[in-house]
């Protein structure tokens, strides 16, 4: 093609369908935002998977990758949507914060934009809290609309795990975005009724009308295009046709999985690898896909003696516990949450689930790449639980998790538990092994091309997202993350998406435009 746009998004989820709306708030600068799924321009045409916020989307709007999540382990599913809205129009809807003390690590690793006092009003931006949108750490007109459901609207599961978190001592949180709160309560939800409200909704919904936006869906993004060390576009691929596309500046937001791998691809990555993929290197950048941060979880099973309780269409996920492990000089950081149901393959339905996460992880795992195939699926290994201090507080928090399904109101639902086996001695050295096998992923992955200052050598972006090495291109997604935050990472994309998309917009020439 030779038309020329000032600016290229790769990637329409939580992070590029923001900037790209953000972007094109100035009427004088052509953004074109490239998505390798489909796009549903219109509610009535959106698909049902995409708007039941009771359940996530695992297969319908899926890339269909593969993970292994420890090293005993054996290989498993990593959703991650494709399609306009990203992750966000495919997950369950949480919409948590991490902590303060997770941003300003982070600005204290040499990214003193991303403190928390900075990154706060992006965070109020992005929401219209309906609960609590008055107080001075929410927002109450944003795109993101969030709420938590009332006592009455909880599954019977869900109101007596709540019940049993009061019985175990833990204080009650209404509000579990509240910057210094802890405790059980209702989780913060991005939904209106059963609708999921993703970034395509939010943000793309009110944007679409903008003559100088284009959204061009079902276009896979193979590489970047540079001249010299200026990147000036992508290589993309729509029904089976290479194309190039030409911009004056390059944002990959195409998540945490497929951003470092679009670097590669293009030259930019560890020089082992590159060599390794025969790929003629840019930049050599060691950081690319060499610390990848998730949280590590594993959850009791339990049957329960009326299974008229569990019903697939509810909510599967209503409530939280945050809170700190014994000894830990990280606060909250770690989670419990019940689910309203547990599916078993080709079984009826009659078990629930506790799961236990660790939320601050020490532990990193690694992406890479088969080869250059621009259709062949990253290897991800997560290495969870190596760490010895990651598997001594998981350790302590699987055991609150049993605890909740043996004690109070919801171990009276409980008919006998599946998972952990009741008859073995659970001796640490015991969960210990259990955690090195059968540890998984809370699908927050995260720290892929993780920003940082010139002297980090594992820095690959800087704090505004631009690529050290190169021109005009930018990552702006959960990979620039140091580290994983204490929650769920889809409103921490978000507002990564909000922190950029602003600057653009503001400060175009910091971006060369």
């Amino acid at each position: 093609m030779n038309e020329l746009f000032d600016l290229i998004v790769v990637g329409a989820g939580s992070a590029g369908a923001v900037i790209a709306a953000r972007a094109s708030e100035d009427p004088r600068r052509s953004v074109l935002l490239v998505e390798a799924g489909p796009d549903y321009p219109n509610l009535e045409t959106l698909p049902f998977d995409l708007v039941n916020s009771h359940n996530n989307s695992y297969s319908a709007h899926d890339w269909g990758l593969r993970y292994r999540p420890t090293a005993a382990g054996r290989p498993a599913p990593l959703p991650r949507g494709r399609v306009t809205g990203g992750s966000s129009a495919v997950n369950t809807t949480i919409a948590l914060r991490g902590v303060p003390e997770d941003y300003d690590g982070w600005a204290a690793a040499g990214n003193p934009e991303w403190a928390w006092e900075r990154v706060l009003p992006a965070f109020r931006r992005l929401e219209r809290d309906l609960d609590f949108g008055d107080r001075p750490y929410h927002g109450d007109a944003g795109p993101i609309t969030i709420r938590r459901y009332t006592r009455e609207e909880l599954t019977p599961v869900q109101q007596a795990w709540l019940e049993t978190a009061d019985e175990l001592g833990f204080p009650r949180c209404d509000d579990a975005n509240d910057p210094f709160g802890w405790g059980a309560g209702p989780h913060p939800m991005n939904k209106v009724g059963r609708l999921r409200i993703s970034t395509a909704i939010g943000y793309l919904a009110p944007a679409r009308a903008r003559p100088n936006l284009r959204i061009q869906p079902n276009t896979l993004t193979r590489r970047i295009l540079f001249e010299g060390r200026r990147a000036v576009g992508i290589e993309v691929e729509r029904d089976g046709q290479v194309e190039r596309l030409r911009a004056r500046l390059v944002v990959l937001s195409a998540g945490a999985i497929h951003s470092p791998a679009i670097l590669l691809r293009s030259g930019i990555g560890p020089a082992d690898e590159l060599s390794r993929l025969g790929v003629e290197p840019v930049h050599i950048a060691p950081g690319v896909g060499t610390r990848l941060s998730d949280h590590p979880a594993l959850a009791v099973v339990a049957t329960v003696r009326d299974p008229r309780l569990l019903d697939p269409d509810q909510p599967i996920v209503q409530t939280i516990l945050r809170y700190t492990a014994p000894d830990s000089p990280h606060r909250n950081d770690l989670q419990v949450e019940a689910f309203s149901f547990s599916p078993r393959a080709n079984q009826p339905l009659q078990a629930i689930a506790v799961a236990a996460v660790l939320e601050q992880v020490n532990g990193t795992g690694t992406l890479r790449l088969p080869s250059a195939d621009p259709h062949a699926p990253p290897i991800i290994e997560n290495h969870f639980c190596e760490d010895p201090e990651d598997r001594r507080r998981l350790r302590a928090c699987f055991r609150d998790a049993i605890r909740f399904v043996t004690t109070g109101p919801l171990g009276a639902l409980v008919d006998s538990l599946l998972f952990p086996d009741p008859g073995r001695e659970l001796t640490d050295e015991a969960l210990d092994r259990l955690l090195l096998r059968l540890a998984a992923s809370g699908y927050h992955p995260c720290a892929t091309a993780p920003m940082g200052p010139p002297t980090d050598p594992g820095a690959v972006v800087d704090q505004y997202g631009l690529v050290y090495g190169v021109e005009s291109l930018a990552v702006a997604d959960a990979s620039i993350m140091p580290t994983v935050p204490r929650a769920n990472t889809n409103l921490s994309t978000i507002m990564i998406g909000e922190m950029v998309g602003e600057w653009i917009r503001t400060q175009p020439a910091r971006y060369g435009l």
